[in-house]
C-alpha cells in the first residue's frame, strides 16, 4: 500500500482540497482545487488515496461518485510542479490514485464537470461508469508537453482503436458529446443536473445486492484482461460467494413477499 509523508502544512491542504461527504451508502469525494484546475499534485494524489481507502474499508459505502469543483474535473498532473522538480521518469506514486492499491472493489462512478486532460482523463477511464456536463471535454494531451501516456494502455477496452489513435496522436480533446458517441461516458447532462444524477446513478448501484455487484465488477475486469473461455471460469468462482451467501435467499425471499429487500453483504 502506498503512501507519502506529508508536511504539517500539506496534511493541512490536503483536507481543503479533497473533501469526503457520505449520502446514504454512497460517498461523494471532489477534487477541491479550482484555482488550480484540479492539477493532480502530489497533496492531491494523496488526499484522493485516503478517501478512497476509507470509501473501500467501510461495509456500508458501497458505491463512490468523484468529481471536481470549477472548470474543470482535473487538468492533470501539476506541470508547474513537474518543472520545479525537473521531474524525468513520473515517480510510483503518480500511477496510484484509486486508493493506495491503485484500485477498490466497489463501484466507483465519474462525475465529469469540466475538463478531463492528461491524468485526469485517466482518472475517468479508471472509474466504472461516468457521467458528464455538456461542457466537458476529454483529452489526452501529452504529446503537446512531451510527456508520455502508457496509463492509456486499457482505453483499447474503451473506445474504437481509430478513436484512441485519434486523442494519443493529437493531443486534441474531444467534447462531451463525442465521448458519449464513441462509448467513453454513460451520459451528458447540463452542468445543474450532473451531481444530482451521478448521485441517483451510485445510490441505484447501491440499492443491489452489494455481494452481487463486487462481483460484478470483478468479472467485467476478467473479461477486460484475459479470454473469454477463461474469464466465464474464473467468474464461476468469483460468484461462488454470491450464491452462498444470505443475500441470494433475502433477494427471491423478498420478491415472493413483496417487499424490498434488505442486504446485509454477508
Amino acid at each position: 500500500m502506498l503512501s507519502i509523508n506529508l508536511t504539517d502544512e500539506e496534511q493541512d491542504l490536503k483536507k481543503q482540497i479533497v473533501l469526503s461527504e457520505r449520502d446514504g451508502h454512497v460517498l461523494v469525494i471532489t477534487m477541491n482545487r479550482p484555482e488550480r484546475r484540479n492539477a493532480l499534485g502530489r497533496v492531491m494524489r494523496q488526499g484522493l488515496r485516503d478517501a478512497f481507502d476509507e470509501f473501500e474499508a467501510d461495509p456500508d459505502l458501497r458505491c463512490a461518485v468523484l468529481t471536481g469543483t470549477g472548470a474543470a474535473f482535473s487538468a492533470g498532473g501539476d506541470l508547474k510542479e513537474m518543472s520545479d522538480s525537473a521531474m524525468r521518469v513520473p515517480p510510483k506514486d503518480s500511477d496510484i490514485m484509486i486508493s493506495s492499491n491503485g484500485s477498490v472493489s466497489k463501484p466507483v462512478v465519474a462525475a465529469v464537470n469540466g475538463v478531463a486532460l492528461a491524468g485526469g482523463f485517466r482518472l475517468v477511464q479508471n472509474c466504472d461508469l461516468a457521467v458528464a456536463a455538456d461542457t466537458a471535454r476529454f483529452g489526452i494531451t501529452e504529446v503537446l508537453r512531451g510527456r508520455g501516456a502508457p496509463w492509456a494502455a486499457p482505453l483499447i477496452n474503451i473506445v474504437p482503436q481509430r478513436i484512441m489513435a485519434q486523442l494519443l496522436l493529437t493531443g486534441e480533446p474531444i467534447d462531451a458529446h463525442r465521448a458519449y458517441e464513441v462509448g467513453l461516458i454513460n451520459s451528458v447532462v447540463s452542468v445543474e443536473d450532473l451531481l444530482p444524477v451521478a448521485i441517483d446513478l451510485a445510490q441505484r448501484i447501491a440499492a443491489a445486492a452489494p455481494l452481487s455487484v463486487r462481483a460484478a465488477k470483478t468479472l467485467i475486469g476478467l473479461c477486460t484482461e484475459i479470454g473469454v473461455t477463461q474469464a466465464e471460469q474464473s467468474a464461476n468462482l468469483a460468484y461462488e460467494s454470491v450464491y452462498t451467501s444470505n443475500d441470494a435467499q433475502e433477494g427471491p425471499r423478498a420478491f415472493a413477499e413483496k417487499r424490498d429487500p434488505v442486504w446485509t453483504g454477508t
